[in-house]
């Protein structure tokens, strides 16, 4: 039931946004030299690594200075890529996760290696199921880049508080994932971007 939705879901969506991915495409070129697409190695279920794509908000060779986005203002994030980010436009190209199967649209967010070899036993039950484009954590921690940005030292408190309460989110999804749950969860994601 769930992939059933994943695919028609994903399938609908991209066709439907489709004219929307032609502007941001030719907003994000205009504005900035590189790809379109930012593709990042991420760990997705049974611990399989696949590419997450992603609209490109910071400049090329971002990544190699930290992975780690501090701040609403990060340096790093282009003129086009601050309102990309800030709408989670960003994230729509992951319905091309979604609908090859890499991804789910409702389920923990994938990490990258560098984290997931932090996971404790009970942590690693994360990659039981297909990484989701939302879930409750990401709800819950939309406005993660601004604590990090108040963050001494932004990686320490991402490894040591952000991630931890994360992943009890994620298990806690875990737990209790229906169809019903992904629904709502949806339309929580919709509130928090449209409203907020």
């Amino acid at each position: 039931m769930k992939r059933l939705f994943d695919i028609i879901s994903s399938g609908i969506g991209l066709i439907f946004l489709s004219p929307i991915f032609l502007f941001l495409a030719i907003w994000i070129k205009i504005d900035s030299q590189g790809p379109i697409f930012y593709k990042q190695v991420r760990v997705g279920k049974d611990g399989k690594d696949f590419k997450i794509f992603k609209f490109r908000s910071m400049r090329q060779g971002s990544d190699k200075q930290g992975l780690i986005t501090v701040g609403g203002r990060d340096p790093r994030v282009t003129k086009s890529g601050y309102y990309i980010r800030k709408y989670k436009l960003d994230e729509f190209p992951q319905l091309i996760n979604v609908f090859v199967g890499d991804m789910s649209v409702v389920g923990p967010r994938p990490e990258v290696r560098k984290y997931v070899d932090l996971y404790n036993k009970e942590q690693l039950r994360v990659l039981s199921v297909r990484p989701g484009i939302t879930d409750i954590a990401s709800i819950k921690y939309r406005n993660e880049n601004e604590l990090l940005e108040k963050a001494e030292d932004p990686d320490k408190t991402y490894i040591e508080v952000i991630m931890p309460d994360k992943l009890n989110y994620n298990l806690e999804y875990i737990d209790k994932a229906s169809f019903v749950y992904d629904i709502k969860l949806i339309f929580m994601t919709f509130k928090e971007i449209v409203i907020k």
